[in-house]
């Protein structure tokens, strides 16, 4: 690979692993050590116990580290004003 992915928060990317299992995701956090993929999200249950519930959702995320990034493939990114997709910075 020429130019090897490197994972940024807000990606979309489908990581299909060795042995065939895929998960495919927001990438929801990113360190040197390793980056989350956000695989599923649904509404927090209401707490009886809680009188302020400041968090809403509950987040699935899944680890992957560095050494499997070549698995992942990049599918678009959700931040404003950059290309999506399969776009490249040379695109008019």
């Amino acid at each position: 690979m020429a130019h090897p992915y490197t994972p940024q928060v807000d990606d979309y990317v489908v990581w299909r692993r060795t042995g065939g299992m895929t998960d495919e995701g927001w990438v929801y956090f990113v360190d040197d050590e390793y980056i989350t993929i956000e695989t599923g999200v649904k509404d927090k249950p209401n707490c009886e116990y809680t009188r302020q519930e400041r968090h809403k959702k509950i987040h699935t995320l899944v680890v992957c580290h560095p050494r499997f990034y070549n698995q992942l493939e990049y599918i678009k990114n959700r931040r404003p004003n950059e290309p999506t997709g399969h776009q490249t910075e040379y695109s008019i």
